[in-house]
């Protein structure tokens, strides 16, 4: 099927793209120092303690009492050595229980002092963490056994994308919004390809997602700017900011709308392609006109789903700024009016016309690669395999 003249030229197409995505790694990929560095404050190294008493006590030069926690250093140079720190007095003050594993950040040394002291950064949750990881990976494998596997080295090869290349091309003083679709591209080639194989469903699915995160982007630009977003909303961007670090906090904003968008659009066009195909397979004598209209029902119900998710999404996250907002005294349209919320919508709904427009795109595209199938290709092509 691929050998026709649409397979040829499709594939024309998706190497085109693979590589002007390769091209963009070679440019923009980090070297250097980082642009940003924001010193000791938010990496100070940390140690592993357990909590071993808690006491109320009554703290000199502050009003009512504060509590006095003793734990044992598990790690670092006080491995095993009791110290202990006071809650309550400023800073954060969880509620801890003996038997507690913390993360405790060592005080700089008074002059003179004989031995380092610490104070509370945060609970330790790798392990907890990490079960679940093996948990989640474990349900995949068995249930979705060998695609289930591929899913997995592509959720890493996804990971390893914005660890290795999109943040430290950003904190190197990259363009974030070019380091974001040449980023996006490249996790979905891999994931796409690698987890459905080489075949007309990988392919339209891939040339779909491309061509709506195409469109997503454009209304991106052009609807931050009509909106006069700055980036400048959250405390982190004014953190950005306030160290003069040269990255672009609308650029970041985009960049963010771009990667989240990714990952929606990956599910629908893969489900589209794949639906067109088993629709082809079901009735191989079809038109085009009737496959498409088929397969946009099936679409229509799977956005009207994907949509709903993506908008809850959106507000999970920004749940504690909704929250604030709310209570205030401002009325509706102030505070939709405001950046926090603005910018959430925005994203939310260029996001959303991106998924809507996936689903026309990559049914045509499927149809139009299904065209030539026979019995044989088609079940193949169900499956995810190249032909």
């Amino acid at each position: 099927m691929l050998g026709s003249t649409i397979g040829r030229f499709f594939v024309g197409v998706l190497a085109l793209i693979a590589v002007a995505t390769a091209a963009g790694l070679v440019l923009l990929w980090p070297t250097g120092e980082p642009a940003l560095d924001l010193g000791p404050g938010l990496g100070t190294a940390t140690e592993r303690a357990e909590v071993l008493r808690i006491a109320e006590l009554r703290c000199a030069g502050f009003d009512g009492t504060c509590r006095g926690v003793a734990v044992r250093i598990r790690t670092g140079p006080d491995r095993g050595r009791i110290k202990a720190f006071q809650l309550g007095v400023g800073g954060i003050d969880p509620p801890l229980e003996v038997g507690d594993v913390l993360r405790v950040a060592p005080e700089e040394p008074l002059p003179g002092a004989r031995e380092r002291s610490y104070l509370l950064a945060d609970f330790e949750r790798r392990a907890p963490m990490l079960w679940l990881a093996i948990a989640f990976a474990a349900l995949v494998v068995v249930f979705g056994r060998l695609r289930g596997a591929l899913s997995l080295i592509g959720l890493a090869v996804s990971l390893a994308v914005v660890v290795a290349f999109v943040l430290p091309g950003i904190l190197t003083g990259e363009p974030p919004l070019a380091v974001a679709i040449v980023g996006a591209l490249a996790i979905m080639l891999v994931t796409i390809l690698l987890t459905h194989g080489v075949g007309p469903k990988a392919l339209a699915a891939a040339l779909g997602t491309a061509a709506s995160l195409l469109l997503t982007i454009a209304l991106a630009v052009t609807f931050t700017g009509l909106t006069n977003l700055t980036g400048l909303a959250t405390e982190e961007a004014t953190l950005l900011a306030a160290n003069s670090s040269g990255v672009s906090l609308e650029g970041l904003l985009l960049a963010g709308i771009v990667i989240a968008a990714l990952g929606v659009l990956d599910d629908v066009t893969v489900s589209q392609a794949s639906t067109v195909l088993a629709l082809r397979a079901a009735d191989p004598a079809q038109s085009f006109a009737t496959l498409f209209r088929r397969a946009l029902e099936v679409g229509r119900d799977h956005v009207s789903a994907t949509v709903n998710t993506l908008v809850l999404a959106y507000v999970g996250a920004s749940l504690p700024a909704l929250l604030l907002l709310s209570s205030t005294r401002l009325g509706l349209g102030e505070t939709l009016n405001s950046e926090l919320v603005a910018k959430e919508i925005v994203a939310t709904l260029v996001g959303s016309i991106g998924l809507i427009a996936a689903v026309p795109i990559t049914t045509a595209l499927a149809v139009l690669l299904s065209a030539r199938l026979d019995a044989e290709e088609l079940a193949g092509a169900e499956h995810g395999h190249a032909h």
